[in-house]
């Protein structure tokens, strides 16, 4: 994973001592925190209600597998565009399914599968490298490929407009965004925060962003940090060369570049946030939804 990962939020050993596991081990999907990100940088949390909303955990069948997910959407609001989020390493916590929420205030019917559930359980490590060793590194794209899917045909049967489907994520769930938006035909739009762009192939990650670049369905708007020292602004630049030799997407794609943003700067609870890059990544986010006919 990349390395500021580690740097900025592996806790000391002492942040866990003494910690009893309900504090950090959430109790269902999107609440709490994994052990791996505490201490959480409390006094910056979004805090976003559910006020005319409908929120909570689902049940999503992927050929018979069970698939939870947190979903948030306008009560009461029929034909809802579709907004697909797609989480970090750590899992659908509690940053996860505020921003689910955020999108539901906006108008969307927000859904966040847990795409690790096969692998293992995210919030019960307190070792970034265990955790990425144990779960992460074991989830093969194609699995997520057909459990987006698969959420995507639950949000339809909910009552949602699945015609009107967009597809965000954050760090690993920004790779995902790219890959997503050249897998299904039906996104209209993606937004790719800080995702990594290139990668050697492996039989369970074939290929990357850069592979796929020029066959989006949707165009995809890329939101990274230069200061982010694991995905390095040369990468940014061969993306750009690929969607610029792609399909009409891929053209129309765009990338904002935030000077001194580090990575996972929207993380509003962990010390790389940065309030400025992250509300002006979101109004672009919700503006090129809109724009790329997600509303």
């Amino acid at each position: 994973m990349l390395k500021e990962d580690f740097d900025t939020l592996v806790p000391a050993q002492s942040a866990l001592d003494g910690l009893n596991r309900r504090q950090f081990v959430r109790r269902s999907v999107g609440t709490g925190f994994a052990a791996s990100v505490l201490p959480v940088m409390a006094q910056t949390v979004v805090k976003t209600d559910s006020q005319g909303l409908v929120t909570g955990e689902v049940t999503i069948d992927v050929g018979g597998f069970k698939m939870p997910a947190y979903r948030a959407a306008p009560a009461g609001k029929k034909n809802a565009p579709v907004v697909l989020v797609v989480s970090e390493i750590f899992g659908v916590h509690e940053y996860i399914a505020d921003v689910a929420r955020r999108f539901a205030k906006a108008g969307y019917f927000a859904v966040a599968p847990e795409l690790f559930v096969r692998q293992g359980d995210p919030t019960e490590y307190g070792e970034m490298a265990k955790l990425i060793a144990e779960v992460i590194s074991k989830v093969p794209d194609a699995q997520v490929m057909a459990d987006l899917d698969a959420t995507v045909a639950w949000a339809r049967a909910e009552g949602a407009d699945a015609g009107k489907l967009g597809v965000t994520g954050f760090c690993w769930g920004g790779r995902i965004t790219w890959l997503y938006s050249a897998h299904n035909p039906a996104v209209k739009a993606g937004v790719a925060w800080y995702g990594r762009l290139v990668g050697q192939a492996s039989a369970l990650q074939p290929v990357h962003p850069v592979d796929v670049a020029g066959k989006l369905a949707g165009p995809v708007l890329g939101l990274y940090g230069a200061a982010d020292t694991g995905i390095p602004l040369d990468t940014v630049n061969q993306m750009k060369a690929a969607l610029a030799a792609g399909s009409a997407a891929a053209k129309k794609s765009e990338f904002v570049v935030y000077p001194e943003a580090p990575h996972a700067f929207h993380a509003d609870y962990r010390p790389s946030f940065r309030k400025e890059p992250a509300e002006d990544g979101w109004k672009r986010a919700l503006a090129w939804f809109k724009a790329h006919g997600v509303a």
